[in-house]
């Protein structure tokens, strides 16, 4: 499957929120994996083609606001990301001190 064939069949099938198209329906009809589709979406998303999403699959945008929808779910995504991210940062500090005390050539360690 090519992009634009993905692109073209969202803007002729799935315009706008109310007609969007799971996932599974998608990977049903061009023959490709979960990660396939997440892939050409985000291809086709840097290439600035409108393919928006909600809890109802994805849909080929008819309005600005359903691209400004995606953005905003995409950017609380990558807030919740980050913020797990730092988190695990804060969690090797355990390990880095874990990995001092058995280095430690005075210390218990072996």
């Amino acid at each position: 499957m090519e992009d634009k064939q993905l692109a073209e069949h969202l803007r002729q099938y799935h315009l706008g929120e109310a007609n969007a198209a799971t996932s599974k329906e998608l990977e049903t009809a061009f023959s490709i994996g979960g990660k396939g589709l997440r892939d050409a979406v985000n291809r086709l998303r840097r290439d600035g083609v409108p393919i928006a999403s909600s809890s109802s699959g994805y849909f080929y945008a008819a309005a600005d606001h359903e691209v400004r929808a995606t953005i905003a779910h995409m950017t609380h995504r990558i807030s919740g990301i980050s913020a797990a991210t730092r988190g695990l940062k804060k969690s090797l500090a355990r390990f880095d001190t874990a990995q001092l005390r058995i280095r430690d050539p005075g210390g218990d360690g072996p």
